[in-house]
């Protein structure tokens, strides 16, 4: 297969959604907008600066949108775009792919 420079790649897609942590993030935020807390806590295992910076890749690339709110303590939500929406039956697949495929290590 050929890769054609011109169009988008696997490459480009994998910048976009590959980082370690940008499926299960989207995958969490499938269930609807969640606050920076509770999407923290419903990834086990990403400190806050990571989060921080896959939110920001995410936003930047119309994956997630950020809603920020005017109260003390601030308060902000993320929500899946319908671009973000879209990427959803390939992580399903991809989900499906490795609980038939990849074996628990013991």
């Amino acid at each position: 297969m050929i890769v054609n420079e011109k169009k988008c790649s696997i490459k480009d897609v994998l910048e976009i959604i590959g980082g370690k942590w940008a499926m299960p993030i989207i995958y969490v935020l499938s269930n609807g907008k969640l606050r920076f807390k509770e999407l923290e806590r419903s990834i086990q295992g990403i400190n806050t600066r990571m989060l921080v910076k896959e939110l920001k890749n995410m936003e930047s690339n119309g994956i997630i949108t950020r809603t920020a709110f005017a109260t003390v303590p601030p308060t902000v939500e993320y929500t899946l775009t319908e671009k973000g929406e879209k990427l959803l039956p390939s992580i399903h697949a991809l989900y499906d792919w490795g609980q038939e495929h990849i074996l628990p290590k013991e």
